[in-house]
């Protein structure tokens, strides 16, 4: 032993051969921190008769899948049974998406709507300023071209959502009336609330269908849940 190494006692150079080790082997194998840009905020925006809770399901997919629980807002819509119009609906859209925005700072939200509520979403997108404010749209059995079904009552939103209604030749006037949004379109053609089924389509959608029995059960469909996280699964725009 050296004559520098005698100057130390056994605890100290324990110490030292401990420091030495942790530098060399610390120098070895930390790896770089990476930063991962958190998932785009999700607005849910229910229908007719429903209430948050129609997206229960959907929301546990969500936080399952990485989703914080304050990234995630399920609205709830005032009155919820048609008796107000599809416009009145659009403005409280407006206001939750504003409030996710401002909560998580994100620029852009991505939204998930259900059957009167994709009306109500495109309305606050195409006519109240909203479509800079969202990334990618999921519209689920949403009636863009009208349903017969509608005929059944003369609530004022049911009767913008009769076939070829004032309401929706406004809406659909456009070819391209969602601009830059990333648009999905996901329905069943066994729908009986929606007629015809495919009044759910939307020019230049991504669009797949599901062989689901019912139109309520879109929402709580494996298939759907597993469709909707995984459009919207790709990284958030800065």
């Amino acid at each position: 032993m050296s004559s520098h190494l005698r100057d130390f006692s056994p605890h100290a150079l324990r110490v030292l051969v401990l420091a030495l080790l942790a530098v060399l082997t610390g120098c070895a194998t930390t790896p770089k921190v990476q930063s991962t840009p958190p998932p785009a905020p999700v607005l849910f925006v229910h229908g007719t008769d429903d209430t948050p809770g129609a997206f229960y399901a959907m929301l546990d997919a969500f936080e399952e899948a990485g989703w914080p629980k304050e990234r995630l807002h399920a609205v709830r819509l005032h009155p919820n049974n048609g008796q107000m119009p599809i416009e009145v609906m659009a403005y409280q859209v407006r206001s939750a998406a504003e409030g996710l925005r401002k909560r998580t700072g994100a620029e852009r939200i991505d939204v998930v709507a259900f059957s009167q509520g994709t009306l109500s979403s495109r309305y606050w997108m195409q006519e109240l300023g909203g479509q800079g404010r969202v990334r990618r749209f999921v519209s689920i059995s949403g009636p863009h071209h009208g349903t017969r079904a509608a005929y059944m009552k003369a609530d004022p939103a049911l009767v913008q959502m009769r076939p070829d209604s004032d309401f929706l030749r406004e809406l659909n006037r456009r070819e391209n009336p969602l601009g830059d949004i990333e648009v999905f379109s996901f329905w069943t053609p066994l729908d009986s609330t929606v007629v015809p089924a495919d009044s759910a389509r939307l020019p230049g959608a991504t669009e797949r269908t599901f062989i689901v029995p019912m139109h309520q059960l879109m929402l709580s469909s494996p298939a759907v849940i597993s469709a909707t996280v995984e459009a919207l699964s790709k990284p958030a725009t800065p």
